[in-house]
């Protein structure tokens, strides 16, 4: 029967088959195996991911409060699509921020396979904004949280993407939003455990992040993307959801304001991130090698690679958006539309003071501008259709908007420029 046919036969035929499905097996895998699940105090790493993990905090709340609420606002909205394409792309999909932002506007390509990724980046940036409202918060490192995360990104899926092939048997398994996987799986040489040990893996690595001080949580973002990935709980879209979960406990532990993204440097370093990734699959190698059934040496390893990846992306927000720098910039920008007749005389003027101060009332813009009512009003409504000014409604404030099409001239090397192969897509 299809879903849209009314149920109107009767609930159990003689000949139908009642018995309830069988539980996927459980080879009863101990959850030692995973550990260790953190970064112990007799590590030798210990001392310098600490370093690490409030040399991050320091520098990351120093960025968020360099700059005004408009504006980290308005730079969420772009990190937020940047670090959705970096996530795809390190999946092998490459869905542009620029299409990325059509598709928010319901914008989609004629092409089958451009519209198929435009879907998915789309339910990436859901997931996102929903863990930046705080939806998350307190649940990144549970069970319930996990699955949360992975059924509002498949749910919103289009059906070609929610299938998978099994490589061994050729056959074509769909994927469940938010639900455990009942199949065994192997990625790369790492057997992952057999389906009905997960939950019970899943409980263990719920315990042992319970209660952890700050630093350990900024430690937890790169030991739990790891061993989330080794459990590997369902059957598709894990490292999405290890990116998004990573991100999320960032985002809560160091109130960064979604101002930068681990995916960018982890996708511009794919090939020395995965290779830490199957390193720490290995078992311990010898007695100086922590006391867990797996390498601490590994683990502390991809740890401090994260953690300075992380810190290589703050840098780089740090520089790009300094404010004098930025400034010019889109000054820049601005006088070069004026003097095509793209925007209005003194557009910049406005641009400007919304750049120093955050938000202006637009009752402000003709005194800013020294004109009269029905010329500022001519300059909000012409940069506000460009998307580089934006409102919550007629009478809010004018706070600064950074459109993905900018961005290589406001934002240069955030990602790279839409190409003109991508531009006819």
């Amino acid at each position: 029967m299809k879903d849209d046919e009314p149920d109107t036969g009767p609930d159990i035929t003689p000949d139908m088959d009642t018995t309830e499905p069988a539980p996927p097996p459980d080879r009863g895998e101990s959850t030692g195996l995973m550990d260790p699940v953190l970064i112990t105090a007799s590590a030798r790493r210990r001392g310098v991911l600490a370093d690490l993990a409030l040399d991050l905090a320091a520098r990351s709340t120093g960025l968020r409060r360099s700059l005004p609420p408009g504006m980290v606002d308005a730079l969420a909205d772009l990190v937020r699509a940047m670090n959705c394409y970096y996530s795809n792309l390190i999946e092998g999909h490459d869905t542009h921020p620029v299409d990325i932002e059509r598709a928010l506007k319901g914008d989609y390509s004629a092409d089958p396979e451009q519209r198929t990724l435009q879907l998915e980046a789309r339910a990436h940036i859901a997931v996102q904004a929903w863990i930046d409202q705080g939806g998350l918060d307190g649940r990144a490192l549970t069970a319930d949280g996990l699955r949360e995360m992975h059924w509002r990104f498949c749910e919103r899926l289009p059906d070609d993407l929610l299938w998978v092939t099994d490589p061994h048997s050729g056959d074509r398994v769909p994927v469940q939003p938010g639900a455990l996987r009942t199949r065994d799986v192997q990625v790369g040489r790492h057997v992952a455990v057999s389906p009905g040990a997960v939950p019970r893996f899943l409980a263990r690595f719920e315990a042992a992040h319970r209660g952890l001080g700050k630093v350990d949580r900024v430690l937890a973002a790169a030991t739990a993307h790891h061993r989330l990935l080794w459990i590997h709980p369902f059957l598709d879209g894990n490292g999405r959801v290890a990116r998004l979960m990573s991100y999320a406990v960032l985002r809560e532990t160091l109130e960064t304001g979604g101002l930068w993204s681990v995916a960018r440097g982890l996708a511009r370093n794919e090939a020395a991130y995965k290779a830490h990734l199957a390193a720490c699959d290995l078992a311990r190698r010898n007695d100086l090698d922590g006391r867990g059934h797996l390498s601490e040496e590994s683990l502390g390893a991809f740890a401090a690679f994260f953690l300075e990846t992380c810190l290589d992306q703050v840098d780089f927000m740090e520089r790009l958006v300094e404010p004098n720098r930025l400034r010019d910039r889109i000054a820049l920008w601005a006088e070069e539309e004026a003097r095509s007749g793209r925007l209005p005389p003194h557009a910049g003027t406005v641009l400007k003071a919304v750049l120093y101060r955050g938000d202006v009332p637009r009752a402000d813009v003709p005194t800013i501008l020294g004109t009269g009512d029905r010329q500022a009003r001519r300059v909000t409504a012409a940069l506000i259709d460009r998307g580089v000014l934006s409102a919550e409604s007629a009478r809010a404030p004018l706070r600064i908007a950074f459109p993905a099409a900018l961005a290589h001239r406001w934002m240069p090397g955030l990602f790279p420029e839409k190409t003109e192969r991508s531009a006819r897509n």
